[in-house]
């Protein structure tokens, strides 16, 4: 299975990599959204949506809202990233009170009653917020980074992902080797406190490393390295979250589709999270 994990790796790794560094923000924006919305449809079977019809429309409404919210940010100066910012907060907000919910794990379990309603609220709460954040990282800094030929912003948006991405890593590996106290074993038994730790490190060293492509200077570095450990715990939470709706559902995998890596889904439960962090640390924290 590690085999197959890390072939399917190096397919996707790349194209993701290009895509962030090579496209313009409005095709980088399109291309999230083909993906982000892969993955809510597997949220709306975690969710307990059997009938397909029902799933669509609930797609294409997330759809409309992405678009509208596009058409509204249109501005006679350019574009405008307000709304795209608001709704980072409010992503920010509501993984902030997940947390309450992962405390309380057998809340909406019951898909006999009003589960449904929360876990397609969380749904929309999680995805359109992580879109939004994408875009803004992607476009907030247009000036040319010590890569010739691309922005900065798509390097601190790139910058965002490989910290998910160590953070994943870098607890599976050292929760492999080092793990003894688990994390929260209701809800996902496999990760651990120590594994929880190695890949906070692994993700802010990450996070300064990738953050030095965008020119970063030493004075910034500080605020790079708390937004990153932000980041990462944030993708934590995510990950928890969605283990905590596949348990509910009694799935392994959000689905099936990429190969050793189970749904689409499965790879974006801590980008989900994380992106809305990074973003509004990066403008609060100013770097």
């Amino acid at each position: 299975m590690t085999q197959t994990r890390l072939l399917a790796a190096l397919v996707m790794a790349p194209v993701a990599i290009a895509a962030i560094l090579l496209l313009p923000t409005d095709w980088m924006m399109a291309l999230a959204a083909i993906v982000f919305l892969m993955g809510l449809w597997e949220w709306f079977d975690l969710a307990d949506i059997e009938d397909t019809l029902a799933r669509a429309v609930l797609l294409v409404a997330h759809l409309a809202l992405m678009v509208t919210m596009v058409w509204a940010s249109r501005a006679p100066s350019g574009f405008t990233f307000v709304l795209f910012q608001l709704m980072t907060v409010i992503g920010v907000v509501w993984w902030l009170l997940a947390l309450f919910w992962l405390g309380r794990h057998r809340f909406a379990s019951d898909h006999d009653t009003h589960a449904r309603v929360f876990k397609l609220a969380a749904g929309a709460l999680a995805v359109i917020p992580a879109w939004c954040a994408l875009g803004w990282l992607h476009a907030s800094d247009a000036t040319a980074s010590i890569i010739p030929g691309v922005p900065k912003g798509h390097l601190w948006l790139l910058t965002a992902l490989m910290i998910v991405w160590a953070a994943d890593t870098g607890a599976y590996f050292v929760g492999r080797k080092f793990g003894r106290r688990k994390l929260s074993p209701q809800i996902s038994p496999n990760k651990t406190v120590e594994g929880l730790l190695g890949g906070l490190a692994v993700a802010v060293l990450a996070g300064l490393g990738f953050a030095l492509l965008t020119g970063a200077g030493a004075a910034q570095l500080p605020a790079i390295a708390a937004a990153a450990l932000i980041a990462g715990l944030f993708s934590v939470v995510g990950d928890l979250f969605e283990s905590l709706l596949k348990r509910h559902a009694g799935v392994k995998d959000s689905g099936h589709l990429i190969p050793g890596h189970g749904g689409v889904l499965d790879r974006l439960d801590g980008v989900l999270a994380a992106l809305p962090a990074f973003a509004l640390a990066k403008a609060v924290l100013g770097f």
